[in-house]
């Protein structure tokens, strides 16, 4: 039956290439509210649509997580399964999937089941969702696979761009003071997931070229070192291919990928953040 990767919407990649029938991958969806409007984010969803009643509406928005029954609805005709859940410590994903596991492995003795809490969102997502793939293509045994990744997983980090933060201060997230300075004076944030899964800001940078440069500053200070890249950007692709360039002047082989947000990450990176996951060492 296969080896399956799961991951939740956290994650921006809505498929993966070059996969096989004995390799497959199911992203399970986390659900937004905005006022009376439910969207699920799916390969379905519209984006463009939940941002502009995101920025219309006066109310908070929330995010809910996947049930239990969702992942293991996913688990479904496979027989070693590798889950990758945004952090647990802002999302309660993390334990939907382990219950989904607990439950499942009593059904299905058989069935192997490691699930990986990102500690991350967006970008690091994607880069260890894109490492499974390439560990179990290797022919790695699910153990050997688990080893390799939970190593892989000390070596990435994420960092964030946020040039809009009224959704977090909504929620209660952020400073409400803060919010406005940011909103009034051009003010960009720049953060990463701390060791604990939490969102932890670093720098306040005035303007997307200052940002810019204090993004590759602080990746240099975290340990990067020309290893793999992956931007996941909210309608700004523009500062996508700007850092881009820059990494490249130091490290022109560095392999660097570019995507859209999925629409939780668009949700709470909105329009022009990033969340960059990169690999250090």
């Amino acid at each position: 039956m296969g080896v399956r990767i799961v991951a939740d919407s956290g994650c921006d990649l809505l498929e993966l290439q070059d996969t096989t029938k004995d390799l497959t991958y199911i992203r399970v969806p986390l659900t937004l509210q905005i006022g009376n409007q439910l969207f699920i984010d799916d390969e379905g969803m519209v984006i463009d649509d939940m941002l502009e009643l995101l920025e219309a509406t006066k109310v908070a928005a929330t995010s809910a997580c996947p049930s239990p029954d969702a992942y293991m609805e996913a688990f479904k005709g496979a027989d070693d399964i590798f889950v990758v859940t945004i952090t647990g410590g802002l999302s309660g994903s993390q334990n939907s999937a382990q219950l989904a596991k607990t439950i499942y492995s009593e059904e299905h003795p058989d069935v192997n089941i490691h699930v990986i809490d990102s500690l991350s969102a967006g970008g690091e997502m994607d880069l260890l969702v894109l490492k499974l793939q390439e560990l179990i293509s290797s022919g790695l045994s699910f153990d050997e696979v688990v080893d390799a990744i939970t190593a892989y997983q000390q070596k990435t980090k994420l960092l964030f761009v946020l040039a809009k933060v009224d959704n977090l201060v909504k929620n209660g997230r952020l400073n409400k003071v803060l919010g406005k300075v940011v909103g009034l004076l051009n003010i960009r944030m720049v953060g990463e997931a701390s060791p604990e899964g939490k969102l932890e800001l670093l720098q306040k940078v005035k303007g997307q070229k200052k940002s810019i440069s204090a993004s590759y500053q602080e990746m240099v200070k975290a340990g990067y070192a020309g290893g793999r890249v992956l931007i996941a950007h909210c309608r700004n692709f523009s500062i996508c291919e700007q850092l881009k360039a820059l990494i490249c002047t130091q490290y022109p082989e560095a392999d660097i990928h570019i995507v859209p947000t999925s629409g939780l990450c668009s949700f709470y990176a909105e329009e022009g953040g990033i969340l960059m996951g990169y690999e250090i060492g």
